[in-house]
């Protein structure tokens, strides 16, 4: 039963991956076909609210603690930098650059996640161990793997030929004209690639935040629930402020509909509740460190289904940033054993020094 409720984190994250894997591709899709990041943030965070706010009041109605003012802070925040802001910035980025590439800058999330930890006391690093040199070195890894990833992206790995061979002649008449559409794409590039680092920093600090407020208010339904009614409130402000048409909240098909449904009681509830509960019971970085995964899932379904075009850049840069990961990773593990057993010699240690002496 013990080794069962250990493995229980390594399901749940695997579970999650998946599915964040199946929003990240019909993200994609609904975004290519017009539809206005910030109204269907709305959406989802509010499909996510009703589906939630149900299953939260009955299953946690008696165990619930009070929920004061500094607490409801806590969630408005973790709104902001979980919910709406940063999804906007994460649909910039997979709409002006790709899902695949969105999900290998996601990669970083677990070592900005170690380095946001230290100062909290969530992670400690002991440069005098194994386990310390190599979350040391794995943090540098990645770090460069993700330079790498953001200012270099290489060329193309797949034939595309077939692809120009089918632009008629008419098109390639001005090279005026083609340098100006490649300046847009390259600028369009450029913003997905900042947005994509803000989304990064943002999602990083909500592990962080979401464990402070896990040891205040350790209901994951409710908290969750109240997290994505603020969400929904904030993305529809800032909608209304960007001035979208009334034009543009009206769902115009199917797919948009099974998008919306779909990442909101799927991407929005179980997902961000099942993430709420492994950070209460492995910490920010564990629960961080599967991000790869969902990168690897994309990649098998995005590239040959949507077509996209993968680059050097960012399978050289992916690679470094998953080993640099798994460095991080290994690090933490080898000092976790190392300081359970100085904590039982400790232990050991005051037994000896409380037995009475003859």
């Amino acid at each position: 039963m013990k080794n069962c409720d250990e493995w229980k984190p390594f399901l749940v994250m695997i579970a999650i991956d998946i599915s964040l894997t199946m929003v990240n591709i019909l993200l994609k899709k609904v975004l290519q076909e017009g539809m206005n990041h910030l109204v269907f943030i709305t959406y989802r965070l509010s499909v996510s609210t009703i589906f939630l706010a149900p299953i939260g009041y009955f299953k946690e109605r008696n165990g619930r603690p009070r929920l004061t003012f500094q607490i409801l802070c806590y969630l408005f925040f973790s709104a902001i930098i979980g919910a709406s802001i940063t999804q906007y910035f994460f649909l910039l980025g997979i709409q002006y650059t790709s899902a695949t590439f969105a999900c290998a800058f996601v990669n970083m999330v677990p070592v900005i996640t170690f380095i946001m930890a230290l100062p909290f006391g969530l992670e400690t690093v002991n440069i005098k161990c194994k386990g310390g040199k190599a979350k040391i070195l794995g943090t540098f890894v990645c770090i460069g793997g993700a330079l790498l990833l953001t200012l270099y992206k290489g060329k193309p790995l797949f034939d595309d030929s077939h692809y120009q061979s089918a632009v008629p002649p008419v098109a390639m008449r001005s090279s005026a004209m083609d340098q100006a559409s490649s300046n847009r794409i390259t600028q369009k590039w450029t913003i997905g690639v900042i947005a994509l680092i803000m989304g990064t920093l943002f999602w990083s600090f909500w592990f962080i935040l979401q464990s402070k407020i896990g040891k205040r208010y350790p209901c994951q339904y409710s908290s969750t629930t109240i997290m994505t009614f603020f969400g929904a409130m904030q993305a529809a402000i800032l909608a209304f402020s960007t001035g979208s048409n009334l034009s543009s909240w009206i769902v115009k098909d199917k797919m948009q509909i099974i998008t919306v449904l779909y990442s909101g009681i799927v991407g929005s509830s179980v997902c961000y509740v099942g993430m709420s509960w492994c950070v209460k019971k492995r910490g920010p970085v564990f629960t961080a460190a599967f991000s790869p995964l969902v990168q690897i899932m994309s990649g098998m379904i995005d590239i040959p289904i949507l077509h996209e075009q993968l680059h050097l850049g960012s399978v050289v840069g992916s690679m470094l940033v998953m080993i640099g990961l798994y460095i991080l990773l290994w690090g933490k593990s080898k000092q976790m054993v190392q300081n359970g057993a100085t904590k039982f010699a400790q232990e050991v240690e005051e037994t000896k020094e409380q037995e009475p002496q003859v």
